[in-house]
C-alpha cells in the first residue's frame, strides 16, 4: 500500500517490487530493483526513507525516517526479516540478519554485517567490514563490541550516546505521561494520511 503522509508521496521505479501487504508511507524513495516483501514498512514520519539499488527489505521490516534522522540504505543492502532501521544510515552491501535493530544516528558501515538480534546503538558507527554477533550490542563512535552479558560497561558507554534525546527530544528522567503526550501528538499526523492505490 501507497501512503501519502505529511503531504508526501513514495517514489517507486518501474523496476522496482512493492508487496501488496507492504506499506509505503510519505517521503519514501525506493532505489532501482528494490524489493519490499510482505508486511515490510517503510515509514518516513517527518523526515525520508531512501534506498539505494538492489536492496531488499524483508518480510515484517521496520524502515522509519525521521526529521533530524532519514533512513538511508545504500546499495545492495539485504535487511533481514522482523528488523528494525530507525533514522540510521546503512552504507552500501550491509547484511542486516533477522531481528537486528538500529537506531536513530547510527551508521553501519560498508560492508559490515549485523547477526541475528544484534543492536547498533544511537548515535554509534560501526567500522566498515565489521561484525556483530548473533545477541550482541554495537555502542559508541567508533563502536565497540559488547556481548550480552556486559551490561554494566555497556551502559557506561551508551549513557552519553543519549537515547532519550536522540528519540525522543527529551532529557532522560522525563517522565512517561509527558513521553506519550508528545509521542500521540507526533503519530496524530498519521490520521491525515491518504491511500493512494487499492
Amino acid at each position: 500500500m501507497l501512503i501519502e503522509h505529511r503531504g508526501r508521496s513514495p517514489v517507486v521505479p518501474p523496476s522496482a517490487y512493492v508487496a501488496p501487504s507492504a506499506v509505503l508511507c510519505g517521503a519514501v524513495v525506493l532505489g532501482e530493483r528494490a524489493r519490499v516483501l510482505h508486511g515490510a514498512v517503510l515509514t518516513a514520519e517527518d523526515g525520508e526513507v531512501r534506498t539505494g539499488a538492489d536492496v531488499v527489505v524483508m518480510e515484517h521490516s521496520l524502515v522509519r525516517g525521521r526529521a533530524g534522522h532519514p533512513a538511508v540504505l545504500g546499495d545492495a543492502v539485504l535487511v533481514g526479516p522482523h528488523t528494525h532501521v530507525n533514522g540510521a544510515t546503512v552504507e552500501d552491501e550491509v547484511f542486516l540478519a533477522t531481528g537486528a535493530s538500529i537506531f536513530p544516528g547510527a551508521v553501519a558501515g560498508a560492508r559490515s554485517e549485523l547477526r541475528i538480534n544484534s543492536v547498533l546503538h544511537v548515535n554509534s558507527r560501526l567500522a566498515p567490514g565489521t561484525v556483530v554477533p548473533i545477541g550482541w550490542i554495537a555502542a559508541g563512535d567508533p563502536a565497540e563490541l559488547f556481548s550480552p552479558d556486559r551490561h554494566d560497561e555497556l551502559w557506561a558507554k551508551q549513557r552519553d550516546l543519549d537515547f532519550p534525546g536522540t528519540v525522543y527530544g527529551l532529557p532522560r528522567g522525563t517522565g512517561m505521561r509527558t513521553l506519550m503526550a508528545r509521542q500521540t501528538d507526533y503519530y496524530g499526523a498519521h490520521m491525515d494520511d491518504r491511500p493512494l492505490n487499492g
